[in-house]
């Protein structure tokens, strides 16, 4: 047995069949109506097929998501409040605060000003990757009030970005739980591979999870973290140099569906 199991579902009127892995993560799914199969992961073929043997009915293509057609590049002519392109580093953050600053004198600085100060500095570094090919959406919203604090498309691919105030603290990962300092633990890892795969089924393309640790005293990691990329901010530029995965055209392509924020709405 390989350990995939078929979830049925049912997306704009369209009947899908996702693959998933024991630990709920799509890799696939099967679009009856236009007869394919979509890949996430490549490397799972032959798996994925098996498992869809008993509902597959005819012949099939096989391969990797298609990139957004002409049609859903008109979404670029958004309405100013469905477009998230103009948001900045920590907008949900800067919202909130304006709305509700908290008490004016405090014995302990508020925490949202810390957490907001770690996405401008993070947001920061990715904007400056723009003139690489790449583009950053920040605060992008998802139902339920959870949020991506940075989704970053471009030629190496596309990453949910979540940024992590360590405030000169000794930081532990143990997958899929993380340690600041004497706090207790707390399984992060699990929310962002959740969000990552909420926007891969947004985006119908694979989006990658990326930790971002701010101003540790020291990060101890005693295994990777299965499929989650774990930086610290200064080391955040480095993914410009990722590439061979998307085209111009396609970075071009998702950007535009990702701005909109209709998009975001049934995930």
């Amino acid at each position: 047995m390989n350990g995939l199991r078929v979830i049925p579902t049912w997306r704009h009127g369209r009947e899908r069949l996702y693959v998933c892995l024991p630990d709920g993560r799509n890799i696939a799914w099967y679009d009856r109506e236009a007869a394919r199969v979509n890949l996430l992961a490549e490397d799972r073929e032959d798996d994925v097929l098996k498992v869809l043997g008993p509902f597959i009915t005819g012949p099939v293509t096989v391969g990797p998501p298609p990139v957004p057609t002409p049609a859903e590049l008109a979404r670029l002519a958004l309405h100013p409040d469905d477009d998230l392109a103009p948001n900045r580093p920590g907008e949900a953050l800067v919202v909130a605060l304006d709305r509700d600053p908290g008490p004016t004198h405090r014995l302990r600085p508020d925490p949202r000003r810390r957490a907001l100060a770690a996405e401008q500095t993070v947001g920061d570094a990715l904007d400056r990757l723009d003139g690489a090919g790449w583009h950053t959406l920040h605060s992008v919203p998802l139902p339920g009030g959870d949020r991506i604090h940075h989704l970053l498309i471009g030629p190496g691919g596309l990453y949910a970005v979540h940024t992590l105030q360590a405030r000169k603290q000794r930081v532990r990962i143990a997958d899929p739980l993380i340690t600041l300092g004497r706090s207790d633990p707390h399984p992060l890892l699990h929310r962002l591979r959740t969000d990552a795969d909420r926007a891969s089924y947004a985006l119908t393309a694979e989006v990658r999870p990326v930790l971002v640790l701010v101003d540790p005293a020291a990060v101890t990691i005693p295994a990777a973290p299965r499929g989650v990329h774990v930086l610290t901010a200064a080391e955040v530029g480095g993914l410009s140099q990722r590439g061979g995965v998307l085209k111009p055209a396609d970075v071009e392509a998702l950007h535009a569906m990702a701005r909109d924020r209709n998009t975001w709405v049934r995930v």
